[in-house]
């Protein structure tokens, strides 16, 4: 049964390729000893092709400890591939970051409660808020009152967002991690964790989310792994002004940045739509001269978005844009009508 299911991934690690023919062959010799059982009724060591008997006990437990890291291997790749993929607002990394740049002195890292909502695929993160906590080498204390109160105040702002996890500042997940893991458990099913590096000790700042998963042996020392998931960026269409403004100030030597006009803002957008078409259309005729192999999910993507402009014709949308301006022109007539009656109206009473 192992070997079937073995086989059906692709091991990319050598070394695990190389447990996993040990283990075939453990399988082959195995099959050999048992045949050897029921035709002769004695209990054989088991012989290769060449005639060689094998040391069982010793091949039997350096076998199962490779099998036991063949499976372990697996079993964490699988959970990382099929484990639900978590979605992280804006809002949510401006948050924690915001709570680690105004830690207590003598804090090496924060802690939080994450807020979203859960599907069956998808984790969505769209809200935090930090915890107060004091953490030692021997022991950690976190004020789980003060995280009682404020997720109840946020209930009645957003009833819709629960508790799904908690985050940290750092790269690493210590021992004090899984025993605030355990609280949020009792909090949430299957809560995730989200290390947030600030330190950017890889000169970037990774984000990493994780759920855990019981380990162990029954009646014996129970561990905790946690598994990755995967990380996706989303935002709503207000996050994504926020963060476009945030990147336009890391140009300015003041590190500030005012807000553009409405119009300014469309001629933007219609710069940047202008750039990646000129992308795009490089990019197809590199491939249709041969100096770039064509990759089918670019194509079938490029085709989905073809398929969703939608068919109309020049004097048509001539037709839209003029009524959509009347009406602009319009509201704007009657805003400056209803200031000028509001003005004249405050004179009358004075008079």
């Amino acid at each position: 049964l192992f070997q079937g299911h073995l086989k059906s991934f692709l091991i990319c690690d050598l070394e695990i390729e190389e447990m996993f023919f040990k283990f075939k062959n453990f399988l082959l010799i195995r099959e050999i000893h048992v045949a050897n059982v029921a035709s002769t009724g004695f209990c054989q060591p088991p012989t290769s092709a060449g005639g060689q008997q094998h040391e069982s006990h010793g091949d039997l437990r350096s076998l199962s400890s490779s099998l036991f890291i063949i499976i372990l291997h697996f079993l964490y790749e699988i959970m990382a591939v099929h484990g639900p993929v978590v979605k992280i607002h804006p809002v949510v990394l401006a948050s924690i970051v915001d709570s680690y740049e105004r830690r207590n002195e003598g804090a090496t890292r924060v802690i939080g409660t994450l807020l979203g909502t859960t599907d069956k695929h998808s984790v969505e993160v769209t809200n935090c808020f930090s915890v107060p906590h004091n953490e030692s080498e021997d022991e950690v204390a976190v004020d789980m009152e003060f995280a009682k109160n404020m997720y109840e105040l946020h209930k009645k702002v957003s009833p819709s967002e629960v508790i799904i996890g908690w985050y940290a500042t750092g790269y690493d997940i210590t021992e004090h991690s899984v025993l605030i893991h355990e609280y949020y458990s009792r909090e949430a099913p299957n809560p995730i964790h989200l290390t947030v590096d600030t330190a950017l000790q890889s000169n970037k700042m990774n984000i990493r989310a994780y759920v855990s998963s019981q380990m162990g042996v029954p009646g014996k020392t129970v561990g905790v792994m946690f598994t990755p998931l995967t990380v996706k960026y989303v935002y709503y269409d207000t996050e994504r002004i926020g963060v476009e403004l945030l990147q336009r100030t890391r140009a300015s030597p003041s590190r500030t940045n005012g807000l553009t006009t409405d119009l300014a803002q469309v001629a933007s957008a219609a710069g940047r739509v202008q750039e990646m078409l000129t992308t795009v259309l490089s990019y197809i005729e590199d491939i249709l001269s041969g100096k770039v192999m064509a990759d089918n999910s670019v194509g079938r993507f490029l085709m989905d978005l073809v398929n969703k402009v939608p068919k109309i014709t020049a004097e048509d949308f001539e037709s839209m844009l003029n009524s959509n301006i009347n009406d602009l022109l319009m509201v704007t007539y009657l805003a400056n009508l209803t200031q000028a009656q509001i003005a004249l109206n405050e004179k009358l009473v004075v008079l």
